[in-house]
This record gives C-alpha cells, sequence and structure tokens, in this order.
C-alpha cells in the first residue's frame, strides 16, 4: 500500500495515524510547518496536537499564513504561545492583538537564515506535507515551498503529511537549490538550478501521516471597476518608462498577495505586454491568465496562491502550465540579489499611504496588528521599478487611505517610488517632501478628503515655517485619533 507515494519500504513502516504522530509532540516544543499563503501546510497533525488538549507553549514557525487547521486549531486549543513569521489567520490574529501570542515580524527573505542559526530556537521538529516521498526520503512538496527545505535540514525530527489531494505528477514543478548557487548562476527567472525534491535524511523522519485534506485556497473577488482603473494607471505608467528608455523591455513581474494584487494581473491579461516573465513570491489566478494568453512567458514563485476553481484548472491544464512554472524555496523567490538582476517591476498593497510616501501595510491605527511585512520590502526596496496600490478610501468612503503621518511606518519614503489609486498616480522620484505631499493630495486622495489633507498640509508649512518635512503633529494625532473613535475620517 502506497509503494507509488513512498519509494522505500522501511519508510512505509513508519505511517502512523495523526492521534500517534501528535503524541511526539511536547510542550514547549519549537515547530517548523511548511505552507505558504495558506497553501501546502500540514493539517491532520496540528488538528490532532489540538484535540489533545494538554500540549502548551508551542513555538510555531512557518514560511509564511497558514489555514485554519494550523494555526486556528493551535491557538484555539492554548497550545501556541509564539508564532513567527506572516500569518493572517483570525483566531491567531487576535491571539497576538490580545497578547496571548507573542509575535515578532520579519522580512521573509531573513527566515531561512533565523532558523539555520537558531536565532528563533532550536527546531525540534518539523511538520510537512508532500505529495510523494522518494527511496532515499527526499520529499517533493505539494503546491508551495516557502522555508520546507531549511526545516527539513535543520530539525531534529520531520513528520510528514502525504497528501494524496495533490498528485505525484507535481514531481519536476519544484527547484530546490541553495541561495548561494541560485545568486552565482541564474541568470532568468526560467533558470533551474537544483533538485526537484527536498533532502531529507530518512534517519530523521519520525511518522508519516497519510491525508486527503485540500488547502484552505484563497477567494477572489471580480475585478471591479476600481481595481480595472488601478490596473489601467499602472500599465499606461509601464509603458509610457519603456517609451522614455528608463525600463527595459524585458522587465520581470512581482505582485502582491490578495484581491487588489490579483485584480492587478487580470487587468495586464488585457496590455499590450507579451512573453512577460514573471518572478514572484505568490502565483495567482491572475498569473494563469496571463500565461494562457501569452502575456507571461512564464512564472516563478514559491506558492501557488489559487482559488479553488484555478486549482482546478491548473490541474485540469498541468501539462500546459508545468512548463511555464517553478516554485522555489521563499530565499530565493525573495533573494535581493535576484530581484536586483530581473529587472522587477514591484507591484505590492497598502494600508494607508501618507503623503511624504511613507506606506503602512500592516498595522491598522498604528497599534492592531492585520498579517505582517511578509516579503513586500524584499521587492520594493530592491525592485527597478516600485508601486504601491491602494482604493484611495476605505469602509464605503469613511476612511481615507491617504493620511497625513501612516501610524505604523513599514515602508519608507526611501523605497516608495509610485503611488496608485483609483483617483491617479504619483511618481515620487526625485521629488522633495514638500512636492511629494502635493502631488499625492493632488493626483491620489479622494475628493471627499482632498481639501482636508490640503489644508493639513498648508498649516504645517505654516506652523514650521522652512522645515524640510513640515508636520503639524497635534492636528495629524487629533484626525487619527478622530478615526480611532468613530471609526470615520470623513471630513465633515
Amino acid at each position: 500500500m502506497y509503494e507509488d507515494r513512498i519509494l522505500s519500504a522501511d519508510l512505509r513502516k513508519k505511517i502512523m495515524s495523526a492521534e500517534s504522530a501528535a503524541g511526539l509532540i511536547k510542550s514547549g516544543m519549537v515547530i517548523g510547518a511548511s505552507g505558504f499563503g495558506r497553501i501546502g501546510y500540514p493539517k491532520a497533525v496540528p488538528m490532532a496536537i489540538a484535540e489533545r488538549g494538554d500540549v502548551r507553549d508551542l513555538t510555531l514557525i512557518a514560511g509564511s499564513s497558514v489555514g485554519d487547521e494550523l494555526d486556528g486549531e493551535l491557538t484555539k486549543s492554548g497550545a501556541l504561545s509564539i508564532r513567527y513569521l506572516y500569518q493572517t489567520q483570525t483566531d491567531v490574529r487576535r491571539a497576538i492583538n490580545e497578547g496571548s501570542i507573542h509575535f515578532a515580524d520579519n522580512h521573509l527573505s531573513r527566515l531561512s537564515k533565523q532558523v539555520r542559526c537558531g536565532e528563533l530556537g532550536r527546531l525540534d521538529m518539523a511538520i510537512l506535507e508532500c505529495c510523494l516521498v522518494l527511496g532515499d526520503g527526499s520529499l517533493v512538496p505539494t503546491l508551495s515551498v516557502g522555508t520546507s527545505d531549511v526545516f527539513a535540514e535543520c530539525a531534529g525530527q520531520v513528520i510528514l503529511e502525504l497528501n494524496l489531494y495533490h498528485p505525484t505528477d507535481l514531481y519536476g514543478l519544484h527547484d530546490i537549490a541553495s541561495l548561494a548557487v541560485c545568486e552565482t548562476g541564474m541568470r532568468l527567472p526560467s533558470d533551474r538550478m537544483g533538485s526537484p525534491a527536498i533532502r531529507l535524511d530518512p534517519d530523521r523522519i519520525a511518522a508519516i501521516v497519510v491525508t486527503e485534506l485540500p488547502d484552505q485556497n484563497p477567494v477572489y473577488v471580480k475585478a471591479d471597476e476600481q481595481s480595472q482603473t488601478i490596473a489601467a494607471s499602472l500599465i499606461d505608467f509601464v509603458e509610457h518608462e519603456i517609451g522614455r528608455g528608463r525600463l527595459s523591455k524585458g522587465f520581470s513581474l512581482q505582485s502582491g498577495v490578495g484581491a487588489v494584487g490579483n485584480a492587478v494581473l487580470s487587468g495586464l491579461a488585457q496590455s499590450r505586454f507579451r512573453d512577460m516573465p514573471m518572478f514572484t513570491e505568490v502565483i495567482q489566478d491572475g498569473a494563469l491568465d496571463l500565461l494562457e494568453l501569452g502575456v507571461g512567458a512564464y512564472a516563478s514563485g514559491t506558492s501557488m496562491h489559487l482559488s479553488r476553481e484555478a486549482e482546478e484548472r491548473f490541474y485540469k491544464r498541468y501539462a500546459f502550465f508545468r512548463d511555464k512554472i517553478i516554485l522555489r524555496p521563499q530565499e530565493i523567490s525573495n533573494s535581493h540579489a535576484l530581484i536586483r538582476r530581473f529587472d522587477l517591476v514591484a507591484m505590492n498593497t497598502a494600508v494607508e499611504m501618507d503623503i511624504y510616501g511613507n506606506v503602512n501595510s500592516t498595522h491598522v491605527t498604528g497599534s492592531h496588528m492585520l498579517n505582517g511585512i511578509g516579503g513586500s520590502a524584499d521587492f520594493a526596496r530592491n525592485a527597478e521599478l516600485t508601486f504601491f496600490i491602494t482604493p484611495s478610501v476605505a469602509r464605503g468612503g469613511d476612511i481615507s487611505c491617504i493620511v497625513p503621518m501612516v501610524t505604523h511606518v513599514d515602508h519608507t519614503e526611501h523605497e516608495a517610488q509610485v503611488f496608485i489609486t483609483e483617483q491617479g498616480i504619483a511618481d515620487l522620484r526625485g521629488l522633495s517632501p514638500k512636492e511629494r505631499a502635493g502631488l499625492i493630495i493632488k493626483n491620489c486622495c479622494h475628493p471627499d478628503y482632498r481639501a482636508e489633507l490640503q489644508d493639513y498640509f498648508d498649516r504645517a508649512c505654516a506652523m514650521t515655517g522652512r522645515t524640510h518635512t513640515p508636520h503639524d503633529l497635534h492636528t495629524a494625532f487629533a484626525m487619527h485619533t478622530r478615526y480611532m473613535e468613530s471609526g470615520t475620517m470623513k471630513a465633515r
């Protein structure tokens, strides 16, 4: 049984139930889990750990966000006390903001080094999802790689979740290589530099649990008029930059995760671009559209962040997509050297942006953690051309996403190059702070808030005289306080 999935008779002897594997987890352990963008994460064993009810003080390290069966169940059972890095699950987010789970944010490109050097604690156990175990113990991931290769390298023991939901045809989709090899040898995002499987010492495999559980696939809303307007502005700007010789025709594309990023990809599907390489973190539904239409040449990422419908489409046309998609470890997908090498156009979203060019992408009102910085800064700081995108307003128009001062800074004015809202576009390159403020208010701010923000800027200039970056801290604080107390910054 499972001879076609576990190609070693000795390893087949390690098959056990999720409940038995959960018994290997002890309170106080540091655990590394596969998964990136709620794709490719273990499900059966974490649920069995939560069901036990007697495990406490676990530290969970995951390459990015994972689903309810992992973050949610461990949080609700009281097993989880520390979580690294990026997360999006409702229960763990609530616990982080209530203080019952400690959370330290960082750039995703740094996670592999942090794990290798023990900065986040010695890794006791890794729980990794795969679709195939080779004769030498190497494992073939499902639809994400993330930090699984490093967890397999560093963990004292490893529990494998062999997920029959995904076919063994995925063998060959992945390219598992070292960062040094890739940064030295890769010349194109399509270059393959390593192995199709993650190496793993079979003696460290403590258990294999057979499952057939699907991922918690994202749900993308159909691109609305606002998203289409943003996409059109971005396309026009990129074409303009190419026409002026300031951007290579052979640029590569990166898109941040989420509905807005996916909508922009859908908009690019209607553009005149052809054979465009994608070097990104997550390969979303819109990326499949680009590949099928010939707008995209190929896509390199660390996760297939697909809706259930797009996942079915991916498998139905797998023979086509397999030659156009590569999944890599996240330290490679987010490598600063490779991002610089491939002339990236980076598109990432913001919670709010201020009139001087600073970006908040992680917090609400400066204190409530939403998710984490993820890889946005890896791309923003190193891309050839960096866009930050947000609707101009939120909550049906009750909140302005353009503010005097962001309540939390994730990306400074030094990384941000171009702001886009449905109102327009602001090219901030080479502008002084006062010039940036005037352009952002004029081009990106919603009309309902434009007068208020212009008044703020004028008052700040009058109060501070000749200062380089004029601020009226009292008024800025009052505006944010009004938002926090009433849920609105709408001009009255």
